[in-house]
């Protein structure tokens, strides 16, 4: 053992750099000075996105959970528990990795716990039961078993009840609830498709059969309590009660002359039902066709594309308005910023639905936005646009609290979904089709964003399924508004030249992005990190998660690129040279990235191509739990877009210029040459 762990030593923690303890004994004051301790540098973390050398939390919640196990008392036990609380209670939401392993924590430790229950302890226990039950950390049924002391037994027997009295043996949960729809998610272990063929029962009747994680409900009554409960074939694995929200009224845009016949311009007809409409209510949109060119949004309202609706754009450029680029103040003092295109702005025309300055909106259905675009339009000769720029099918800027769920968004002209400089987003169980060839048709680029959760979504299209970006120097330098705080997964990606993408344009940062549980299919990378030198000091990314992936056919699944060969300097010996260059206000980083339990089957160019600077190297990368397989006939290509990077096939995993590389059970099979190829890596476990 390294060091006598007590309480003296875990007052020091502040100051040490690793704060990893053993020990042969661990007593009751070690669990207090824990519960003390570990609270503070949650709400550490939590209000400064960062440790400043505070020891990792989760590691020594493992350390102390190991002791608990090998010599813990009753009384151990719940200050443990007591510690585990007050510690979520102190974790962001956003930080989902922490959160998520101290609620498992909490439910293991108490579940050993209950049958200890006795005399004093009992009470106490009880305590921190009504406490977890008001974090959401146990299920209303779970709880109600456990206070009354019968949670022993239950806990041995749980799964021949489920088996032979139908009870609950799956988590299922509202992840959304409108007036008229609800989204539930099935929490079954699989990724994007549910493990297992499910039937839904909404208040006892048949509403949908599914094979998905996230399942979406609709033709709901508005103020009414719904259950919906999940059966494999007979057996019912689970259910969820919600409440459905108030309603005032719904304005039907057939009523307001919308004619949908596919043939006349419906613009302003579904634009006065959307100006016309009061807070809490709905704008309802019919089965039809309805020609349109740009629809804006405004605050407090739902507007609902039934099953069989299309708004389906006009593609003559003339017909749309034009946001400008900058617009100056009055008294010249400030800037107000409309039109943007790939991180400067500049004017573009209106996106086929907008919005400006909006909060509290909720576009949902089965319907369809069409944006109509073709080689014979939007996409022909698409570099050739220099005065205005093409539109995006969903463009809010500067908005608040907007889901977008259900439809299916298909031939964009440019970005398919593109919030900007907006918060609390959420694009839920949507399909989002361009072709494979289309040109910039990303599927979502959340850009300075905050709090954006993607949830549920199939992408297939033409470029990256999604890019998490922050703007050009100009943007990044003035506004200093970095992409963060967000969580993408059970989404299926497909076709693209990147699953999930930073960049390039990320000149105001990208911190905490989380992507977890999903599926990515033939595309040319999993993750694609997109820098290089001109991008900025704010151009820092940090706290990069992906974990739980299937990839198949990925050409590359991880890339990361310094070298980026972007925009009209970026062939220049500044951009591309691999001598050190002065670290500058020019000069990005790349802290953190974690990837973990991945498989990859079927690569064809390289296992993983990490790239850093060598004068601003990536500080650290950690993989753990992934495997490597390679397709049988597999293609050859670059496995980044920078001078001098070689065409490749069956390349292992190759790394340049990083500070810190830790490889946990990392396999790689069937690769041409060294499974492994470092380069300037100063630490490598």
């Amino acid at each position: 053992m390294k060091e006598e762990w007590n309480a003296e030593r875990i007052k020091q923690l502040p100051r040490r750099a690793d704060g990893l303890f053993e020990s042969a004994s661990v007593d009751e004051n070690v669990f207090r000075a824990a519960g003390k301790i570990y609270p503070v540098y949650a709400a550490y973390e939590t209000d400064h996105n960062g440790k400043e050398g505070y020891p990792d939390l989760l590691a020594q919640m493992r350390i102390l959970q190991g002791e608990l196990e090998r010599e813990g008392s009753p009384e151990n036990r719940a200050l443990f528990l007591n510690c585990l609380l007050e510690t979520i209670e102190n974790v962001s939401p956003q930080l989902y990795e922490y959160y998520r392993e101290l609620a498992d924590m909490f439910r293991t430790v108490m579940g050993e716990t209950v049958a200890e229950w006795g005399g004093e302890a009992k009470e106490r226990l009880q305590g921190l039961l009504k406490r977890a039950g008001e974090l959401c950390l146990l299920s209303a049924e779970r709880f109600e078993s456990l206070s009354d002391g019968t949670g022993g037994e239950h806990d041995q027997t749980a799964g021949e009840k489920a088996a032979s009295e139908g009870k609950a043996d799956l988590e299922v949960k509202a992840v959304m609830v409108t007036s008229r729809n609800a989204v539930i998610e099935i929490a079954d272990g699989g990724k994007y498709y549910s493990r297992e063929e499910y039937r839904i029962l909404l208040n006892g009747r048949e509403a949908v059969t599914t094979g998905r994680t996230i399942v979406s409900l609709y033709d709901l009554k508005p103020d009414c309590e719904y259950e919906a409960e999940v059966f494999a074939g007979a057996v019912r694995k689970g259910s969820v009660h919600f409440r459905t929200a108030h309603e005032y009224v719904t304005l039907d845009v057939r009523r307001f002359g919308a004619a949908g016949d596919g043939v006349q311009d419906d613009t302003h007809a579904i634009q006065a039902a959307i100006m016309a409409c009061p807070k809490d209510s709905r704008v309802l949109i019919p089965a039809g066709t309805y020609r349109i060119t740009s629809l804006f949004l405004k605050s407090h309202i739902r507007i609902e594309l039934s099953e069989g609706a299309e708004l389906k754009a006009f593609t003559e450029p003339d017909k749309f308005p034009v946001f400008p680029g900058v617009i100056e103040s009055f008294d010249g003092s400030g800037e107000y910023h409309l039109g943007s295109w790939e991180g400067n702005p500049l004017p573009m025309y209106t996106g086929i639905i907008c919005g400006v300055g909006v909060e509290d909106v909720v576009i949902y259905g089965r319907g369809t936005v069409n944006g109509n675009a073709s080689r014979e339009n939007w996409w022909m000769n698409p570099k050739d646009y220099k005065d205005v720029f093409r539109p995006r099918l969903f463009f809010i800027n500067d908005c608040r609290n907007v889901t977008l769920q259900g439809v299916t968004c298909c031939n964009s002209p440019a970005w398919t979904l593109h919030p900007y400089f907006s918060e609390d987003l959420k694009f839920i169980d949507l399909n989002v089709l361009n072709p494979a060839d289309s040109p910039n048709t990303d599927g979502c680029d959340p850009e300075s964003c905050r709090n954006v959760e993607i949830l549920g979504v199939r992408f297939s299209l033409g470029d990256d399924c999604i890019a998490v970006k922050s703007g050009k120097i100009y943007m990044g330098r003035k506004y200093k508004t970095p992409s963060e705080n967000i969580r993408i997964r059970q989404c299926l990606m497909e076709n693209g030249h990147g699953a999930v993408t930073v960049g390039s344009e990320m000149a105001g940062g990208v911190l905490n992005l989380t992507v977890e549980d999903c599926i990515f299919r033939h595309t040319d990378r999993g993750l694609r990190v997109k820098t290089r030198r001109g991008r900025g000091k704010d151009a820092v990314l940090d706290n990069i998660i992906f974990r739980r992936l299937e990839l198949d056919h990925v050409m590359t699944p991880l890339v990361v690129n310094s070298f980026y060969f972007c925009d009209p300097d970026g062939r220049t010996s500044y951009v591309q040279s691999r001598e050190p260059y002065p670290v500058d206000d020019r000069t990005p980083s790349i802290r953190k990235l974690v990837f973990e339990d991945m498989k990859c089957t079927n690569c064809h160019v390289a296992a993983a191509y990490f790239d850093g600077l060598p004068e601003q190297k990536i500080q650290e990368i950690v993989m753990r739990n992934i495997s490597v397989s390679y397709a049988e006939a597999p293609k050859c290509d670059v496995p980044a877009m920078s001078v001098g990077v070689p065409r490749s096939s069956r390349r292992g995993l190759y790394a340049r210029n990083v500070s810190k590389l830790t490889l946990d059970h990392v396999v790689i099979e069937g690769q041409d040459g060294e499974a492994y190829e470092t380069e300037g890596v100063d630490e490598m476990l």
